[in-house]
């Protein structure tokens, strides 16, 4: 991943602030997330929900 990357998608996800003063972090934070969006299934059913609803009472 380059750095110019790293800065965009700093900037877009409103990580300026971060990226400045670590930026070492940012970056490996990055890294981390480009290798495990693959491990991430995406649901069959769009409509399904991977945990119950969150509303009072619901399974209380």
């Amino acid at each position: 991943m380059t750095p110019d990357l790293i800065a965009a998608l700093a900037k877009a996800a409103g990580l300026d602030k971060a990226l400045a003063e670590f930026p070492e972090d940012v970056a490996a934070a990055a890294e981390q997330a480009l290798n495990t969006a693959g491990a991430i299934r995406y649901p069959e059913d769009p409509a399904a929900e991977p945990w119950p609803p969150m509303r009072p009472g619901i399974g209380l």
